[in-house]
């Protein structure tokens, strides 16, 4: 075959060959034009009432509002659970102490009840003394509660009160005599000694 009658041939199939793709193409756009088609129906069908729409807008509402109480009434539980926890605190908060304070009433029970048939008062003295001292004890090692105030101490009106004062040789105000002993809740004073000063003499 010579090139000449294998170009008539090329040229041919050339037509035959952009016939085929313009088919293609056409039939691809109608594909897609009928795709496009069924998407907008599918959605014409999809769209809601005017009544519908308020329907579902009433049901969101009423799911959230739903919420929202829900929400109050568990903030509110809430609030009254700290309150009642707070005042728990604050009634029982001496319930370890007045549990300590027990035994050294029962000792002062027995005491009372030994003294009815005592014959030995210094017997009954001493018992007392002894509750004292244990129940002191108790309060310094547990509670960090101590006493405080001796006659011949330097007077500090910080911790001291003075009822009372005399003019006497004294190069500072010294604590002539304690009326009733202070104390000390570790380093705050939770009543001040009660005492008479001895004030220097003014030799003016």
């Amino acid at each position: 075959m010579s090139k000449e009658e294998m170009k008539d041939q090329e040229a041919e199939k050339a037509p035959e060959t952009q016939n085929e793709a313009t088919e293609s193409q056409a039939a691809e756009e109608n594909q897609a034009e009928k795709a496009e088609k069924a998407e907008s129906e599918e959605t014409a069908e999809k769209e809601l009432t005017p009544e519908e729409k308020i329907a579902a807008l009433e049901a969101e509402n009423a799911q959230l509002k739903e919420e929202v109480l829900r929400r109050v009434a568990d903030f509110e539980n809430y609030r009254k659970r700290a309150i009642q926890e707070k005042q728990d605190t604050f009634d029982y908060a001496n319930t370890s102490l007045l549990k300590d304070l027990l035994e050294s009433l029962d000792n002062f029970d027995r005491t009372v009840e030994a003294a009815a048939t005592a014959t030995d008062p210094k017997a009954i003295a001493d018992g007392v003394s002894m509750i004292s001292k244990g129940l002191i004890s108790m309060l310094e090692n547990k509670y960090s509660l101590v006493s405080y105030g001796a006659a011949g101490e330097p007077f500090d009106p910080d911790i001291h009160e003075a009822i009372g004062k005399a003019d006497e040789d004294v190069a500072e105000p010294t604590l002539k005599a304690v009326y009733l002993k202070g104390y000390k809740l570790k380093d705050r004073v939770i009543r001040h000694a009660k005492v008479m000063v001895s004030m220097p003499k003014d030799n003016a």
